[in-house]
């Protein structure tokens, strides 16, 4: 018998089963806050290198872990047998000093004895020179000086006797820089190398100069940068620019940047700097920085145009929308979110070590098909090229990985709460797999995009440096120095010896001259050293 004003069996079991909802709810947000916290720890405080070492645990620890984890992982799942040979032990590093250079010039300074240290000191006759002992130091020494720009002036003495207007004739110079201003075209590009490469904000290269008793103030130092971006730099990076888009494999992606003084936005604003490079392998490498004011699908859109090449790019939806591109996915964005999942854990192993053993593999496959040599049918025209080298080797051990990845996904994607950082990683792996697989079905495809953020990285570096650009100018300036200063970098060439060849010879053409041999990879390494 029910009593009046209690609840039925009926609604205390709807109760019960709203109260177990919200527990579930409630624990499946601690699980995710616990891991946010425990990565938030882990990026402040410990290496930020994502090197993967296998974890050795003894046997109670072992079986403590697999009962822990039993129901989450199912157990451990063998890589498939391809045939591909397993990884020796890496060879060390080589200790021991490095020897100087050899292009570096050489002064002797040289010590002898007195002419009373030269007597023998047992017989006291003297000794003969049998030969030398010679170590070398490194000596470097900055100077600056002044150039006096001396143009001589002549006139007609005749004229001026007769009482005619006398010509005054100046002999004229090579073209300047900036003109009006105090900077050479070495001084602009020593300016450039310690803010863009060096990461040196201008303020610090202002006390810089000061050290050196030449004042030179930071509002200068900004001009300097704008008008070398604006007048000269700017022709090559535009020029780099129609270059990287016949290439047949671009890089994409972007980082943030700050610009104090934009209109119509608060200081406050994030802004980007969308980054574009060419493929490891092109023959003319290319890294071009382009500032936009936000993150919209409109942007690489109006820099690429219709381009109808690869692209690798992240899972951001603007890249995407680029119809006529062939479309890759960053599988070290993939492996990224499993080695978060890895540190979030409170204990080793489980799903994200099963998962980093696929991606090892994979890499590890990576790296041998990139050293592996065609195949080459002598007085046939059916010799293999590198690439077909790499797409045959990719398919032979990389796809049977990759199906063997696949199946283990779609095996855990039950078992793993959506919300925590191992659901995650899967659902990001299964939503992107068809861009991550598709680097194996064409040998010049990567397998991810780390070549474009490693030159991001040196970006990334100096921002932390000098943290905001003040003006849109400024940034722009910075966009196409960062250029220029990156592609250097790619090309192996030396940027302070190319900026100072580049700014003495762009202000002596025209601005419809060719300017093909001054673009970094057309520039001789030989000048560069």
């Amino acid at each position: 018998m029910i009593r009046p004003g209690e609840p039925t069996v009926e609604e205390l079991m709807a109760r019960i089963a709203a109260l177990q909802a919200e527990n579930r709810q409630l624990t499946e947000r601690v699980v995710k806050l616990e891991e946010e916290l425990a990565l938030a720890r882990l990026h402040r405080f410990a290496p930020k290198s994502e090197k993967h070492i296998d974890r050795l645990f003894n046997e109670a620890e072992q079986v403590a872990d697999e009962d822990d984890a039993g129901g989450e992982d199912g157990g451990v799942v063998d890589l498939p047998d391809t045939g591909f040979a397993s990884a020796g032990k890496p060879e060390g590093k080589k200790r021991g000093r490095k020897p100087l250079p050899e292009h570096l010039p050489r002064e002797r300074v040289e010590y002898d004895l007195t002419d009373d240290q030269k007597a023998c000191p047992c017989c006291l006759h003297q000794m003969h020179r049998m030969g030398e002992a010679v170590t070398e130091q490194l000596h470097i020494e900055v100077k600056a000086k002044v150039l006096q720009n001396v143009r001589f002036k002549y006139a007609c003495r005749h004229c001026d006797r007769t009482g005619i207007n006398t010509p005054v004739v100046i002999a004229p110079m090579p073209a300047q820089p900036l003109p009006g201003s105090i900077a050479t075209a070495s001084t602009l590009a020593f300016a450039l190398v310690h803010k863009y490469v060096d990461g040196t904000p201008l303020y610090r290269l202002a006390q810089a100069f000061e050290r050196a008793g030449v004042p030179v103030s930071r509002g200068a130092l900004g001009h300097w940068v704008i008008g070398s971006s604006e007048k000269h730099l700017s022709r090559i990076y535009d020029a780099l620019k129609l270059r990287l888009r016949s290439q047949p494999l671009i890089h994409g992606d972007e980082t943030t940047v700050q610009v104090l003084k934009e209109k119509d936005r608060e200081a406050t604003s994030t802004s980007f700097m969308w980054a574009y490079r060419s493929g490891e392998d092109s023959h003319e490498p290319i890294v071009l920085l382009d500032y936009q004011p936000g993150r919209g699908q409109i942007y690489p859109q109006a820099f690429l145009g219709d381009y109808r090449g690869i692209l690798m790019s992240d899972g951001y939806s603007a890249w995407r929308t680029l119809a006529g591109a062939t479309h890759l996915g960053c599988m070290a964005h993939s492996r990224r979110r499993f080695v978060d999942a890895l540190k979030a854990r409170k204990k080793g192993g489980g799903p994200p070590e099963q998962a980093l053993k696929f991606f090892e593999q994979l890499y590890r496959i990576e790296s041998q098909a990139r050293s592996e040599k065609p195949d080459i049918a002598a007085g046939t025209d059916k010799d293999e090229t590198q690439a077909d080298c790499i797409r045959r080797f990719r398919q032979q051990h990389s796809v049977p990985i990759l199906n063997a990845l696949k199946a283990w996904l779609d095996d855990i994607t039950p078992k793993v709460l959506p919300d925590s950082k191992i659901g995650d990683a899967v659902s990001y792996t299964l939503n992107q797999w068809e861009y991550l697989t598709r680097y194996t079905e064409d040998g010049r495809m990567p397998i991810d995009n780390n070549l474009l953020e490693r030159d991001i990285r040196i970006f990334a570096t100096g921002r932390k440096s000098w943290l905001f650009s003040d003006t849109v100018d400024g940034a722009r300036a910075s966009a196409v120095v960062y250029s220029l200063m990156l592609t250097c970098r790619a090309c192996d060439i030396e940027p302070l010896a190319y900026m100072r060849h580049v700014l003495s010879e762009l202000p002596q053409r025209a601005t419809d001259a060719d300017i093909t041999d001054l673009l970094p990879f057309n520039f001789p390494k030989a000048a560069a050293a």
